[in-house]
Parts: structure tokens; sequence; C-alpha cells
């Protein structure tokens, strides 16, 4: 926890004391124009400093001076135009209830929950292990290079869920398990089931599915997908699948092993696999189309794309900043450019564009409900909807159709907001539901909607059921596409970090937002699980040599991999382009 050293103008957290002393006000240069003042760090004191986001040269950067090391300048969207629309759709902060722990310091380093923070959990990330068996240059986390191995109990965990579910006044239901690599845990299906007993209804498994490719290639299909099938009956919902891009370039994580954990999820009825691609500009970014496309193609297991632009955090070279550093826009307008057009940069909003739709279901249902209150600069998402054609007897895609074409996202936005308000003035809810019955059409354009979506009957669906099965029936007949970039040190926003949803549970009670756990890693991520935790010895006494270091780390056998006809099928629109056979 947090000591505040008033005498010493100092905060000791952890391990660390940090300087309360600030800096100068940063000052604006000729041609740049004021976007707002915020705060941030230094980067190697932790300092807090007054900090301005600004344009110049039709970007968005943020600056602030340390009187100890200097004036930091990074970087903070790649495109003005884009960030403006995003700020169109800020939302009201939400009050939690039920907070974890009194204001002692300063945000960022008072985490959590603290009476600061103005947006409930909308996920909640659990570390099953800091154990992987890959060794990803590119991680935000170090795996075992810590020293130890960070694994909680099935009760420490179980608590973690408690304390979580006792936050108001929505309580939070959604869960992540993550790591490390969480599959390598052999308790998992019971972590799972546990989650469910205490009351979360939807379940996330952050993982690379190399273990579903081992089982499925050493011990067969059945068994994978007998593996799947536990995992998906104790209540996994989604599964967040590593995916970086088409080629083995720059798809080092598994390439090779993708068709066949893809192929597991099939036989196992895992219908809900999401992408993860970590975005490295000059390392992937010219195949961002071609993993969209490869998503449609595997629509059937696939649901969404989610797009991580690389945060300059945990291993990832410093030395390689300005080189690798890629922002939302940027990435967006590769996609844009990659899709030959049909996936526009107008047809993406930010987050916190859902709040209205989420407050008029709140209001209709009388009922706290979660509301996307990010910052807008966190993240930004759209729908499309591939449509394919048969050319010389083979399913080929014709085209994407995002949801803008055919929805009017921002008349939509207004409207719910308008219901919303009138709920909340007393109105009746049947006039209203009546009202939003009737002039949904004149935000749908039924001429331009592919034939075969009932986007009218689906969003009618969502808004009177407002279940998640409802939800879920618009989700299989669409790719969502995602965009979130965290955080590191060099473009820290304390004032996004403020609104962050999506936070971790820890072992002593905490709940911390994502850009606090993972970029002072040295005060939470890794303070909180070395003290919980086995070293190395001790952990191979207990559970063997082979289960830590490199004697578990993964080794392929590739030409046995690209040999089967599951390869073949998995990449074959793009065998011949990236030359895989």
């Amino acid at each position: 926890m947090a000591v505040l050293l008033k005498e010493k103008k100092i905060l000791k957290i952890a391990n660390r004391e940090i300087p309360l002393t600030g800096g100068p006000k940063p000052e604006l240069r000729e041609n740049e124009k004021l976007v707002f003042w915020t705060r941030s760090v230094c980067p190697e004191d932790y300092r807090i400093l007054p900090a301005v986001v600004f344009e110049r040269d039709k970007k968005i950067w943020i600056r602030r001076v340390c009187p100890e090391h200097g004036e930091i300048e990074e970087l903070y969207w790649g495109d003005a135009d884009l960030f403006y629309k995003a700020l169109q759709f800020e939302a009201p902060a939400t009050k939690i209830e039920n907070v974890n722990i009194e204001t002692i310091g300063p945000c960022p380093f008072n985490c959590g929950m603290c009476p600061l923070h103005k947006n409930q959990t909308a996920l909640a990330n659990i570390v099953l292990t800091n154990r992987c068996d890959l060794s990803c240059w590119y991680c935000f986390f170090y795996a075992e290079k810590a020293g130890f191995v960070y694994e909680p109990t099935l009760e420490q965990i179980r608590e973690m869920v408690r304390t979580l579910r006792k936050q108001g006044p929505f309580k939070p239901n959604a869960v992540q398990l993550t790591g490390g690599e969480p599959t390598l845990r052999e308790d998992l299906v019971d972590i799972i089931k546990m989650l469910r007993e205490e009351g979360i209804t939807h379940v996330q498994l952050n993982t690379n599915g190399i273990k579903f490719a081992r089982i499925f290639v050493e011990k067969g299909p059945e068994e994978a997908a007998k593996y799947v099938r536990e995992l998906r009956e104790a209540g996994v919902n989604t599964v967040y699948l590593s995916f970086d891009g088409i080629s083995p370039k720059t798809n080092v994580k598994n390439h090779w092993e993708i068709p066949y954990t893809l192929e597991a999820f099939r036989l196992g009825n895992m219908t809900s696999a999401v992408l993860v691609p970590v975005v490295i500009k000059g390392f992937n970014t010219n195949e961002l189309g071609d993993i969209v496309r490869f998503a449609a193609y595997h629509l059937d297991v696939v649901r969404g794309v989610n797009f991580q632009p690389v945060s300059i955090t945990g291993s990832v070279p410093r030395s390689e900043r300005q080189k690798i550093r890629i922002t939302i826009p940027e990435v967006i307008k590769l996609i844009e450019e990659q899709t030959e057009g049909d996936i526009p940069r107008d047809a993406w909003y930010p987050v916190p564009w859902t709040y209205n739709f989420s407050d008029f279901v709140e209001a209709l249902g009388g009922k706290p409900v979660i509301k996307m209150t990010n910052n807008p600069a966190c993240g930004m998402a759209t729908y499309v909807i591939p449509i394919f054609e048969k050319v010389n007897g083979k399913r080929v895609i014709k085209k994407f159709v995002p949801i803008t074409d055919f929805v009017d996202v921002e008349g939509l936005w207004a409207f719910f907001g308008k219901k919303a308000e009138e709920l909340r003035n007393g109105k009746s809810k049947w006039r209203v539901l009546l009202s939003v019955a009737w002039n949904l059409r004149k935000f749908i354009d039924t001429r331009k909607a592919p034939k075969h979506l009932k986007i009218r009957r689906l969003l009618l669906k969502i808004i009177l059921k407002r279940d998640y099965h409802s939800l879920g029936d618009f989700h299989y007949k669409a790719l969502f596409l995602g965009m979130m970039h965290f955080m590191d040190l060099y473009n820290y926003d304390i004032g996004r970090v403020e609104r962050c949803n999506i936070h971790y549970l820890a072992p002593d009670g905490r709940i911390i937002p994502f850009c606090a756990f993972n970029i002072f890693s040295d005060i939470y991520r890794d303070y909180i699980q070395k003290k919980y935790s086995l070293s190395l010895e001790e952990w191979a006494k207990l559970k063997g040599e082979d289960t830590i270091g490199d004697k578990m780390k993964y080794v392929r056998n590739i030409p046995k991999l690209k040999s089967s006809e599951i390869y073949r099928k998995a990449y074959e629109p793009f065998i011949e382009k990236y030359n895989l056979l």
C-alpha cells in the first residue's frame, strides 16, 4: 500500500519512492494547437507531471517536462480528425460503490479501486500463472523471468472474485483468465466452474492456443475436442486467441498451430474465438487486412478480431520505441487501405459510444447495467459483414459491408440518449418502447443491408430481451473488429487510467486498472505476485523441473505441422501470396 511522507514530499509504494514535487507546465510552440491539459508521469522516476495534449502536423501528441530528466514528448494519436470524432462521444463518469481502499496518494499510485476512479469493472483479469510455454520478444509480461512462480490457489481466486462482486452499482460478472499461459494450469476446468458458482456469467480465456494444437497433433482430434468441450461446458464463453499475422514471419507465436487449434474448437463446439493481434509497425502492419479476411473465412468459430497496438512495456525493447510505435488511427487507416476501402476509417467509433444505449437499457429495466465510460482514446470498434461468392468452385470473400453502410450509427446514438432521458423523466416505459420500435426504421437502410441480416429484428430483440443470447444472435451474423491501445510510460495519460474498466484482481484484495498494473509493474504486478509466489527452486521440487524454464518451452515440428490437410485448408486463400507451402 502507498505511504505518503509529507515532510520529504515522497510517496513510498512497494519498494519505490516517488517524488511528489512535480514539474513545470509544458509550453505550446508555434504551429501547435491545444487539445486539453492532463497529467502524466516521468518514465524514469514516476514523478507526476502536468502534461499537454496538442495537435501538430494533423497528429495528436503529449508532452511533459521533468525537472530531473527533461522534456518527454510522444505520439498520442496518429490522426487528429479521428481523435476529434472520438472525443464527441465522451461519456459521464461512473461513481463506484464499495471501493476497496482509501485515497492516500495521487492517481495512479493509489490503486485500487480507490474513490478517485471513474469507471466500474467491465472485465476483470485474473492472472492464473506467470509461466508460459513461449518466449515472445514483444510480450508485456516477463513470465518466469521474474525469478519466481505465481499461481494463485483456487480459494485465493474465489476471494478475489467475491471482492469484485461487492462492487456497485453494477455487480461485475465478466472475467478473463490470463497469464502467462493459463492453459498450463491443470485445474483450469475447476477454476472456471468455481467462477460460475460465484456468479460470473461471462468467462474469457486468453491463450496462445498451443495446448489445443498439441493435444490435437500428439493425442488426436478426439482428445482435443474433449478438452475443448470440458472448458466450454465448465463455462468458457469466449477464447481470446493470440494471432499476430498470416505468415510465419509475423506470427512467430502460433502460425503453425492455429489451424489445429481452430479445428479443435470446431470439434468441441467452441464457436466464439476472438483473434488478438499485437500490431507492431514494420513487423506485421502489412498483413492487417488479411488478418480480417482470415477471421472471415473462419467465421464459423471466430467472432471477431481485437487489434492491440503494441505497448512499449514488459519485454518490448525501449530502444525500438520510435521504430515500432503505432496508434489506433494508423491501424485503422492500414485496414482501410488493405481492404480496398471496404472498411473505411469512418466506420469506427470509440468505446463510450455504447453509453447511451446502456443508459437506455438501464432506465428501461430499472436495474444497473455496465456502462463503458472509458476515455475515448482507449479504443474504437466496428462491425462488418463479409459477403462471399463462388469463384471456380471456391468460396471467396467478395467484399466487407461495415454496419455504418446501412445503419445511421450517430443518429441511433442520439436517439437512445433521448429515449433514456425520457424514461428518467417519468415517461411511460410502454410508450417509449413503442416509439423505439416504430422509429428504428429511420436509422436502418434495409436496401443497403445484407439480405441475410435482419438488422431491425435483431436490434428489437436485443432491446426487448436485454440478455446475452439476444446479443449473441447479432454477433454470430457479423464480424466484430475492435482496437484497444494499452498505454506505456511514454504516452501515459492519467486521465485515461482514471477511466479504465479492464482491471486486474490481486490476492491482496485490490482491483487494479490494466494501465497501472502492467505499466508500473514494479509497484503493482511484480511486487504483488512475488508476495504470493514460490521460488523457482521451491516450484521445481513441488512440480518438477520440466514445468519451468527452458525445459517447459514448446518446441514445434514445423514439417509435420505443415504437412497436413488441416494446415493447408486453414490457410488456403493465402498460400500462394505468402508462399506457405
